[in-house]
């Protein structure tokens, strides 16, 4: 049976199920690779719902090496010198207690590019125009996964065309990855489990044009989201969200079991929560279930989970499209390297390894929480009670804003391809820094050129070789032409921002994360070709004594 399924023809070397953002994330990081990539996708056009609007300086920096970065600040549909910021409020929007809340401008110095915020759909159009560039992506579009079959050799997908026409086709990979949402079929068909957590809260998302509310809230200049805080929502937020500068919002909200488009008052549920009458006209009403999942794997055999399809959450702090992109950065890079020869099989397992602690921290450590710190608040303080009281509590929530923005710090200190990972855990918990530590996203710095670090990265490794002698870094290229690894060597002396590095060398990989850094006595060839190894995912040799 194997041997007729190695005779099996591949449509692709990787096929790609869900074309939203995380997929077409995914198929650039592959297609620019070289990689040979179909991505099937249901809907021939992107859906104008306006999620997944808030994109990090982190998640910026993917469309820098994608290629896409111009044309998605192109897209964006607030202007540029309004401000994405965010505010939070007690009670009312209107009302005398508010603060600046999700204020990422202020870790802006640890990356490369600014923050950004447009519907999900300009971001999609964005990466599908990208995509249609890349001669090694075929894209399906009105084409759905229904069956998914992987051996040894590969997988077979079985895709129907959408609309009832009743055509399948079969396409045949050596990897299959599935992006496509929260009811992936990929994830069900591989067998791969679940954790659900479920809040038993339903929520409504509705989609409105109201002039009034941007008037009402230009005392709030450059702000483009709000959340509510009342003590009945026991910590959940009313949320609002501008989709543009000056008509068109979305929000969403706890709703009574039950609730329909029919039997409840949506426009007077937005007044009680801004705390004034405006104009609405409804463009859309829908409603979603409040719950945390979590795979309990995000790889079974040749077949891998990203996204949504992998883990999912509330809208909260605009976590969710930034940690898939982060998935399909880090899985896409591994992928190529296994197909190219490369990269080990320990690199395809340290995708799960890295990606699904963070998610987990994600929500344990920040979404989760704050729900119930919200909810403790609100039990405890009350400005009709005690004003006093309650005033000082929110200066301190206000001042804990500010450490929430720099505690998120995804990283992979505990990956079995980054080095001195024994004993410690991968997390979304960490600290902002200039030094470059091995798992942890190397902040940028210019260097003597006046090039900052990050226009010089090569598409494979990059070797930093800061003050590091010839033979040290000679050792490194004849190591990485060895094992036939992709290694840019970039060197620089005398002072300089890239000093704060606080290493003479360091191994960056593709995605920007730091893989190893050298800081005692001087390495030999032995040692150079170790490091690579562990960072590549092959099999580690120890040296003859």
């Amino acid at each position: 049976m194997n041997a007729s399924n190695k005779d099996l023809a591949q449509d692709a070397e990787v096929v790609i199920a869900g074309g939203g953002p995380v997929g077409m994330g995914l198929a650039i990081e592959l297609g620019q690779r070289g990689v040979r990539t179909i991505v099937v996708e249901r809907y021939p056009q992107p859906q104008p719902i306006p999620k997944g609007q808030n994109l990090t300086q982190r998640t910026m920096e993917h469309f820098h090496f994608w290629g896409a970065e111009k044309p998605l600040r192109a897209a964006r549909t607030i202007p540029v010198e309004y401000g994405i910021g965010g505010l939070t409020a007690h009670g009312t929007l209107l009302g005398p207690h508010t603060y600046d809340w999700l204020q990422r401008d202020l870790v802006k110095p640890y990356y490369f590019t600014g923050n950004e915020r447009l519907p999900q759909y300009a971001t999609e159009a964005v990466l599908r125009a990208r995509v249609a560039e890349l001669p090694s992506v075929q894209t399906l579009y009105g084409w759905e996964a229904k069956a998914v079959v992987q051996d040894a050799d590969g997988v077979s997908i079985t895709i129907a065309e959408r609309g009832g026409s009743g055509v399948e086709r079969v396409l045949r990979s050596a990897y299959a990855v599935g992006s496509d949402g929260a009811r992936s079929v990929v994830r069900e068909q591989a067998g791969i489990p679940q954790t659900r957590t479920d809040h038993d809260r339903m929520m409504v998302l509705l989609v409105f044009r109201s002039h009034g509310l941007h008037q009402l809230l230009e005392r709030y200049p450059g702000k483009s989201y709000y959340n509510v805080l009342q003590p009945e929502l026991k910590g959940y937020w009313k949320f609002f969200g501008r989709v543009d500068l000056g008509s068109t919002w979305f929000f969403h909200a706890p709703v009574p079991p039950g609730t329909t488009k029919d039997n409840f008052d949506f426009a007077a549920y937005l007044h009680e929560a801004v705390g004034a009458q405006f104009d609405v006209e409804f463009e859309h009403v829908g409603f979603w279930d409040l719950r945390f999942m979590l795979a309990d794997r995000y790889r079974q055999g040749r077949v891998f989970v990203a996204g949504d399809a992998a883990h999912s959450h509330p809208p909260y702090g605009g976590y969710g499209v930034n940690s898939g992109l982060e998935d399909a950065r880090n899985l896409g890079w591994k992928l190529a390297a296994t197909l190219q020869g490369w990269g080990g099989e320990r690199l395809l397992d340290s995708y799960d390894a890295e990606r699904r602690p963070v998610f987990a921290s994600t929500i344990n450590d920040f979404i989760a929480k704050s729900i119930d710190t919200d909810r403790a608040f609100l039990d405890a303080h009350d400005p009709a009670h005690d004003l006093a009281a309650f005033e000082a509590a929110w200066r301190a929530r206000a001042q804990g804003a500010v450490g929430e923005v720099h505690a998120f710090e995804p990283h992979y200190e505990g990956s079995a391809v980054v080095w001195d990972s024994a004993g410690r855990a991968s997390s979304a918990k960490g600290s902002h820094r200039f030094d470059a530590r091995p798992g942890h996203h190397l902040a940028p710095a210019r260097l003597p050129s006046s090039r900052n670090v990050y226009e010089e990265l090569g598409a494979g490794f990059t070797l930093l070789a800061f003050g590091a002698s010839a033979q040290e870094v000679q050792a490194f290229r004849d190591a990485a032409a060895e094992q036939s690894l992709p290694l840019a060597v970039v060197q620089a002396q005398g002072a300089g921002e890239h000093e704060r590095y606080d290493a003479r060398l360091v191994l960056v990989r593709p995605d920007q994360f730091v893989a190893w850094t050298g800081r005692g006595a001087e390495l030999g060839a032995d040692q150079a070709r170790e490091v690579l190894e562990l960072a590549a995912g092959v099999q580690v040799e120890v040296a003859a004594a």
